[in-house]
């Protein structure tokens, strides 16, 4: 049963088939990591915030908060341990993703997302039965595990089940499912909170449980990718069999050929983690760092951990900050699931570039407002307050349309086949390596820096904008098995992947 598409493609003609209803559900399954991660992501925020948690975890930081009228706004909430709580979930993640890439190009993507889908609830449980500090951060490590397995074979999953032209739209989903999950972690914050006792922070912590059990439970019945297939083994009609029908037609030959030769390729490569730094792997390796990097240093993150904090550091109380996060989660969702419409008929460049310009504005006047109106011992006005809310709407609105869903979509489509689940650890544990930078330090740097931090991830946003639009090349429309092609023709990296004397047959 083919599903009509999200736009028209106009890619390449030998490749024949649609997208199908079997792809869109196999799809939906998987997509159901970014929805753990999404709510590991707004969750963390949200019981930070609540003061049932505080005098169990972190007594000193609700003491800061509450008593000391010397401390400046933007230091009340400065505790590393505090912080540990939010970033020991991507250490985790990042040594995990390694060891996740071995099983996935040694057993297939469907046991990585079924093993994290598991290390998810057991992650969850710990989390909501938590008695210290200690199993409340062991809690948190087994949710990483879950993240390193998933994060690492759930976007490859996507884009190799996906025809060409609607990989960018189907990618997103993952992102999508982010959104969502962050969404659904500010809602069930804002209701729990209301519980004013410890039972508030055990649900929030507890409901994680339930993605988890959705993710284990699906991906059981998960086909595994034809990509996969032929990689593992030497049965290559059972994977032509499986691109025949997530394909929805028989003439899939065009597509098939191409996947022999990117498997005869791959199986050559006894070391993928050693072959991937050869110069004719140095673009793609170079932009999934970069893009990860750069991703980080929006400050998205900060915003999504840290949105309860930053509401009541600028005034809002304890309901109102949550209320607060649930509207940025609604803004982010809805501009992820336009990016979907959107990726595949614009193309990427435009969707970083037009998110780019909009995330630095706000920031600036975000940056300029705090620097004028709150000061160290200050309070925002309402009608101040609120505006901070809008302009934090618009940036994450330009984030969930750009560097959110295009940071997980162009690394995972960009690498070939040998050195792809290789290629995507080092995506994953890049982000993670980043992530937990970021989430470590900072509420260290909004205490030093105060308003001069959105100024900071303003810089930022303009230099990765300036880097998309020199230095990556148009990925919309081509087959995943061709993307190479791309960097033999773009203006910089062509001079790395040519071979000296080859320049003539390019």
């Amino acid at each position: 049963m083919a599903i009509a598409g999200f736009v028209k493609g106009t890619g390449q003609d030998d490749y024949k088939g649609q997208l199908t209803l079997f792809v869109l559900l196999s799809c939906m399954v998987a997509a159901m990591g970014g929805l753990i991660f999404g709510y590991d992501i707004g969750i963390s925020g949200g019981v930070t915030s609540m003061e049932p948690f505080l005098n169990k975890f972190f007594a000193e930081v609700n003491r800061k908060m509450k008593e000391d009228e010397e401390i400046s706004n933007y230091c009340k909430f400065d505790s590393q341990l505090l912080t540990s709580f939010t970033s020991s979930l991507y250490i985790a993640g990042l040594v995990f993703t390694f060891f996740a890439s071995s099983v996935t190009r040694s057993f297939g993507r469907k046991p990585s997302i079924l093993a994290g889908g598991v290390a998810f609830l057991v992650g969850a449980a710990l989390g909501g039965a938590a008695a210290n500090v200690y199993m409340l951060l062991l809690g948190r490590i087994l949710l990483g595990i879950g993240l390193g397995f998933t994060n690492q074979a759930i976007p490859l999953y996507l884009s190799e089940m996906a025809p060409h032209n609607y990989r960018g739209a189907i990618n997103n989903g993952f992102q999508l499912c982010v959104g969502i999950g962050v969404l659904s972690a500010n809602l069930v914050n804002f209701g729990t909170e209301k519980l004013k006792n410890s039972s508030s922070w055990r649900i929030s912590l507890a409901l994680a449980g339930v993605p988890a059990s959705l993710l284990t439970l699906g991906s059981i019945f998960l086909p595994e990718t034809p990509n996969s297939l032929i990689q593992r083994s030497d049965e290559h009609q059972k994977a032509k069999k499986m691109l025949q029908r997530i394909r929805g037609t028989d003439d899939v030959d065009a597509e098939f050929e191409d996947l022999v030769k990117a498997n005869a390729t791959s199986k050559a490569i006894k070391k993928p983690f050693v072959k991937i730094t050869q110069r004719k792997y140095r673009p793609q390796l170079v932009m999934a760092i970069a893009i990860q990097f750069f991703q980080q240093v929006t400050g998205i993150n900060v915003i999504s951990f840290y949105a309860p904090i930053l509401f009541r550091t600028v005034g809002l109380d304890e309901s109102g900050s949550l209320l607060s996060a649930v509207v940025v989660g609604v803004v982010g969702t809805a501009a992820t699931l336009i990016s979907m419409l959107l990726v595949d008929k614009l193309g990427r460049r435009a969707l970083f570039t037009v998110g780019g310009v909009q995330m630095f504005v706000s920031q600036i006047v975000i940056g300029s407002i705090m620097a004028a109106q709150l000061g160290d011992h200050g309070r925002l006005s309402k009608g101040y307050a609120y505006l901070v809310l809008v302009l934090i709407c618009i940036y994450v609105a330009g984030f969930a349309w750009s560097w959110g869903p295009l940071g997980w979509l162009v690394p995972s489509e960009i690498f070939q086949l040998e050195i792809r689940s290789a290629g995507q650890s080092i995506t994953v544990a890049a982000n993670f390596l980043f992530t937990f930078a970021i989430a470590q330090s900072f509420l260290f740097m909004l205490c030093r820096l105060k308003s001069g931090t959105f100024f900071f991830f303003g810089g930022w946003v303009l230099i990765m904008t300036s880097f998309v639009l020199l230095f990556l090349p148009e990925t919309k429309y081509i087959p995943i098995e061709q993307m190479d092609r791309v960097w033999m023709e773009h203006w910089f990296w062509k001079r790395i992947v040519v071979e000296p004397g080859q320049e003539s047959r390019v």
